[in-house]
C-alpha cells in the first residue's frame, strides 16, 4: 500500500465528505492543545516496507499532489507547427511556400529521395525517376529553329529552360518523354540568368521535377544530366560536380542563333567557346560537370543520386575545329537551382529581358 506524507504543519480534515471514516487520524489520546507540535518530518520515516520504521499515527501526511496535465490548447498547437518547420528547413520549406499559391513546384532539400528506395543511388533508378520530367523544346524564329531541353515543375505544364532556347522565339513546340507533341507559349525570361519560363497549352497530369537544394552541392558529388542532344530525346549521361561558382559569360542579345552544329557560344576564363557571344553579355556563377553534354542539352536537368534537380545545364565546351567532329571533352556548366527557385515569382510575373 502506498502512503502519502504531509509536511511539518500540514493537517488534514478529519472528516471529508460524507463518509465519518474518511481522512480521518487516530491518536492514542486525545491532543491537548498546549502540548507542543508534533517533531517536524524526517526522510527516516519515510522509509516503508518490511524491516521500516513505521511513522508515528500523530506525525500528519502529505495529501498527494496532483498530476499536470499536458497543456494543449492553441499555445502547444502553435510549438508543434514551430518544431516542425524547424525540422523541415532548407529547401523544403520553399516547396511549403509555393503550395500555398495556385502553381505547385516540387521543392526539397538533397536528403529527398525521388529514387525508389531499391533502386537509390543508381544511374538507372535516377533515369527512371526523372526522365519523365525533362522535355525536348524546339523554337523557330525569324532566322531559322533552336532545339533545347526543358524541365517539367508544374502538373499543367510549366517549364524551365534557357533564355537561348527561346530567345526570340515565334512558335515554341514541346515534346515529352512518352512522345506527346504540345505547342507552348513563353512566359517570362530572363536574359541575366539565362532563364526562361513556358507553358504547354492544355496539358495537364505532367510529372513534375523535384527541385533540390543547390547550395548543398559539393566537389566530387555524383550526376546525372538528361537532355535531348541531336534532338535525341531523353538521353542520360552520368558524371560528378566538378568545381563550383564557375563564372560563364553568355549572350543575351535576341539576335543571338544557335551556331552550326547546334552550339551555343559562350565565355569562360577569358576565353569564348563556340563562337562569338556577341557585345551584349551576362555572366552568372554556375556548376561544373564533366557529365557528357552536347547541342541540345541545354535547359535540361543536372540531378543528384537522390533524383533531385540541382542545376540547368546551360553551356558545354567542345574543342572540335568543326560541327562535324563536335562532342563533349567534360567540360559543361549548369545554372544553380538555387537561381532558378529564386527567380521563378518573376518569370511567371512574366518578366522579360
Amino acid at each position: 500500500m502506498t502512503e502519502s506524507i504531509r509536511r511539518s504543519g500540514e493537517y488534514e480534515n478529519p472528516y471529508q465528505g460524507d463518509d465519518p471514516h474518511q481522512g480521518r487520524q487516530y491518536a492514542p489520546s486525545p491532543v491537548n492543545p498546549e502540548w507542543p507540535p508534533p517533531p517536524a518530518y524526517s526522510p527516516s520515516t519515510a522509509r516503508f516496507g518490511p524491516g521500516a520504521p513505521t511513522p508515528s499515527l500523530t506525525e500528519p501526511v502529505a495529501a498527494p499532489r496532483p498530476k499536470k496535465r499536458a497543456r494543449r490548447g492553441p499555445a502547444a498547437l502553435l510549438v508543434t507547427v514551430a518544431v516542425v518547420a524547424a525540422a523541415i528547413g532548407g529547401g523544403t520549406a520553399y516547396g511549403i511556400q509555393e503550395l500555398t499559391g495556385n502553381d505547385v513546384v516540387a521543392s526539397s532539400s538533397t536528403d529527398t529521395n525521388v529514387v525508389p528506395t531499391g533502386q537509390r543511388g543508381t544511374v538507372a533508378g535516377v533515369a527512371k525517376a526523372v526522365s519523365p520530367s525533362i522535355v525536348e523544346i524546339k523554337a523557330a524564329t525569324n532566322a531559322g529553329s533552336s532545339t533545347g531541353s526543358g524541365v517539367i515543375i508544374t502538373g499543367d505544364g510549366e517549364i524551365i529552360t534557357n533564355n537561348h532556347v527561346v530567345s526570340g522565339a515565334s512558335a515554341v513546340k514541346v515534346t515529352t518523354s512518352d512522345g506527346k507533341e504540345y505547342s507552348a507559349r513563353v512566359v517570362g525570361t530572363d536574359s541575366s540568368k539565362d532563364l526562361a519560363l513556358i507553358k504547354l497549352e492544355n496539358a495537364s497530369g505532367l510529372k513534375a521535377a523535384t527541385l533540390g537544394d543547390s547550395d548543398g552541392v559539393q566537389v566530387g558529388d555524383e550526376v546525372v544530366a538528361i537532355g535531348s542532344p541531336e534532338g535525341l530525346t531523353g538521353t542520360v549521361t552520368s558524371g560528378i560536380v566538378s568545381a563550383l561558382e564557375r563564372d560563364v559569360t553568355v549572350s543575351t542579345g535576341e539576335g543571338q542563333q544557335q551556331q552550326p552544329g547546334g552550339q551555343w557560344p559562350f565565355e569562360f576564363g577569358g576565353r569564348e567557346f563556340n563562337g562569338d557571344t556577341g557585345s551584349s553579355t551576362t555572366t552568372y556563377k554556375a556548376l561544373q560537370t564533366d557529365a557528357s553534354l552536347n547541342p541540345g542539352n541545354s535547359g535540361g536537368a543536372l540531378i543528384d543520386m537522390n533524383g533531385n534537380i540541382i542545376g540547368i545545364n546551360s553551356a558545354m565546351y567542345s574543342a572540335a575545329g568543326s560541327a562535324a567532329d563536335a562532342g563533349s571533352v567534360g567540360l559543361g556548366f549548369a545554372i544553380p537551382v538555387d537561381t532558378v527557385k529564386s527567380d521563378l515569382a518573376s518569370l511567371r510575373a512574366g518578366a522579360g529581358g
